[in-house]
């Protein structure tokens, strides 16, 4: 049919919605509720169409504006839902990737446009309206996968690491900017890249629409519908299943804290703090300029969580990283003195917010059995990764920003000056299992003048790239699952720009080629010594043999698998090679090298210990043995006992 016959039929009655679909709504419990409310394929009486709805109970009307009605408001009117606030109807001859929007007459009897907020699809930006679209126009191939993830349950004791993404950044086809890869070109090319350094996933900056670039996806215009910037929803598709299909998980970062205040989006949709708190100290962020959304009201809890969930269910995803968990946690978060309202019991807590996340979680886990919940919160809150039958949130893993400040700061300064400060590498210890930890060196540490993590590095250019090595090295056999920024793996100079492709020419540099090849290493060291994953969140997987010697700036510790098996790790942090240096074992015989990052091939300059060394049966300290070591300057290695 065409859009102007279509324009020319009235909407039919309003769609039925059953009572236990209202009922649950108005609990907060729908789980589909993605599938009732927004736009759907529909087949009635008049013929094919789309039936819509959407959530506006202050509203005094709600039509649907499209490129089929001239965009004519009342035109094409929906009808209230008895005891609902829902408004839906249908309009025969409504076809797959017609524009529309709401037009909504608010409670003050203003008349905006807004977009769907269950919109599956939209148009390219700068535009926003949606597209009607489908569910269900893809046929998965990742069965196995997908039961195998079923199967194993959470990846706690499995050997992470992930490679963090800015998809609109990594790569482009030409010079100019907008010349995106899209999602079937990153199946093309991203997917074998993350797999030939053997990373196990790839954590994509968020892909929900967002009409302006600069923000990275972090002010949601459509939390439904990925961003038109690289292709249909269909082809996002296509490339979680290729990573599947190649071993690789998918996790997205996903914004529940907090929304932009475009007239066209959620905010005061229907003419009052629908989504968001009409008071202005609950309801904004002042710093970010959005909104934060009324975790209190049922309606909009059950708007997050059944987002959350469609992401898994009809994207196939294996985890969320949820963004500034903090800043729902505390009610005074980045506010000042009579800028927040306390709760109940006189507390900073949002307990609404609190209560939302471990619902969230519970509800995440147990339908999805071996998804990854993440949080980056950046605060001391106790039990961020604990399950919430203890009084803990639920989430699978917790960002450790700790370890990433002390490290960073700790490698920042000139090798003569680290043996004070070497507390900022021990420190880390003292709370490495008090949460499921991740390691993340994500977009946030190499962009806003920050540097790239290279230039991070004192020295000359060999003490930089050495540096880079070696942080890297000590990342990998820090306790933790690991997140590293595209870019950092082969020592991008330049920091991230979100408008700028990475820098694909220093491949072209053996030094580069070698930072890519030390982080392909420890990925496949990584996977294959238990010691260095199966006990990432137990005190029985990690050792100190020395954290002392700060003269030298020298610390050695081991991973211990279940069984026992321990792989020993030397750092010298300082460009001084430490010939004869011991360290105390209690296992006699050869000790194999199995890693050093000076090796020739990562750029190095190939001082070691040819291999191994045999233990020497002598005390040293409380050890009954020892190891006559070789530390290069500037560098990590790795040693396991043979049989």
């Amino acid at each position: 049919m065409s859009k102007a016959a279509a324009s020319s039929v009235s909407p039919c009655l309003p769609v039925a919605l059953g009572e236990l679909d209202i009922f649950l709504f108005g609990q907060g419990k729908h789980w589909d509720l993605y599938r009732l409310l927004g736009a759907h394929p529909y087949d009635g009486p008049d013929g094919p169409g789309y039936r819509f709805a959407v959530w506006a109970p202050n509203a005094r009307a709600v039509s649907v504006i499209s490129d089929a009605n001239g965009w004519t408001p009342g035109a094409q009117a929906l009808h209230p839902v008895a005891a609902s606030g829902i408004w839906a109807g249908c309009i025969p001859g409504f076809e797959k990737g017609w524009l529309y929007k709401f037009s909504v007459i608010q409670l003050d009897g203003a008349v905006v446009e807004k977009a769907d907020p269950f919109a599956f699809c939209t148009e390219m930006r700068p535009g926003v309206a949606a597209r009607a679209w489908d569910l269900d126009s893809y046929a998965w191939n990742d069965g196995a996968w997908m039961k195998q993830r079923r199967a194993r349950g959470l990846p706690l004791t499995d050997p992470v690491a992930i490679y963090e993404v800015h998809a609109g950044s990594w790569r482009w086809k030409t010079a100019d900017y907008g010349s995106f890869y899209s999602y079937r070109d990153l199946a093309e090319t991203l997917v074998p890249y993350v797999r030939d350094l053997g990373f196990t996933h790839i954590e994509f900056m968020p892909l929900a629409e967002h009409p302006l670039d600069e923000s990275w996806g972090y002010q949601v215009g459509h939390y439904f519908s990925p961003t038109s910037r690289f292709g249909t929803p269909e082809d996002l598709r296509y490339l979680i299943d290729v990573c599947h299909q190649n071993g690789i998980g998918v996790i997205l970062d996903w914004v529940p804290a907090h929304f932009p205040k475009d007239a066209w989006s959620l905010g005061r949709f229907d003419g009052t703090g629908l989504f968001e708190h009409e008071d202005p100290r609950q309801g904004e962020h002042p710093d970010w300029g959005t909104y934060v959304f009324n975790f209190e009201r049922h309606e909009v809890k059950n708007f997050l969580l059944a987002n959350a969930l469609y992401w898994f269910k009809e994207f196939h995803l294996d985890g969320l990283r949820i963004d500034a968990v903090a800043s729902m946690l505390y009610l005074d978060y980045s506010r000042r003195e009579g800028q927040w309202i306390p709760n109940k019991y006189g507390g900073k807590e949002n307990i609404a917010a609190i209560e939302m996340l471990r619902e969230l979680n519970v509800v995440v886990h147990e339908h999805f059995p071996g998804a990854a919940m993440i949080a980056e919160e950046s605060t001391s809150w106790a039990g961020v990764s604990r399950p919430v039958y203890t009084g803990g949130l639920g989430f699978t893993f917790k960002w450790n920003m700790g370890w990433m400040n002390d490290t960073l700061s700790y490698f920042a300064k000139d090798p003569i000056y680290r043996g004070y400060h070497q507390n900022q590498l021990t420190f880390s210890m003292l709370y490495a299992f008090h949460e499921n930890f991740i390691l993340p060196l994500s977009h946030d540490e190499v962009t806003h003048g920050k540097g790239a993590l290279i230039s991070k590095m004192p020295g000359d250019q060999w003490q930089q790239m050495a540096n880079l090595r070696l942080f890297l090295a000590y990342m990998w056999a820090h306790p933790g699952k690991k997140l590293l920024f595209m870019g950092c793996e082969f020592g991008q100079w330049k920091e991230w720009n979100s408008r700028e492709p990475l820098d694909w020419a220093l491949m072209d540099f053996p030094n580069h080629q070698g930072a890519a090849e030390l982080v392909r290493a420890l990925n496949a060291l990584h996977k294959a010594y238990p010691a260095m994953h199966d006990r990432d969140n137990d005190w029985t997987g990690f050792e100190w043999v020395d954290l002392s010697d700060y003269a030298a700036s020298v610390i050695t510790f081991l991973r211990k698998a279940p069984d026992g098996s321990p792989v020993l790790w030397a750092f010298n942090f300082t460009p001084i090679v430490r010939e004869n240096y011991a360290v105390g074992c209690r296992i006699p015989g050869f000790w194999r090298e199995i890693f050093n990052s000076d090796a020739a091939l990562f750029g190095g300059g190939n001082i070691g210990n040819g291999g191994g060394v045999m233990a020497r049966p002598a005390a040293y300290g409380d050890w009954p043995e020892y190891l006559s070591l070789t530390l290069p300057p500037l560098a990590a290695v790795a040693l396991t006992p043979e049989g």
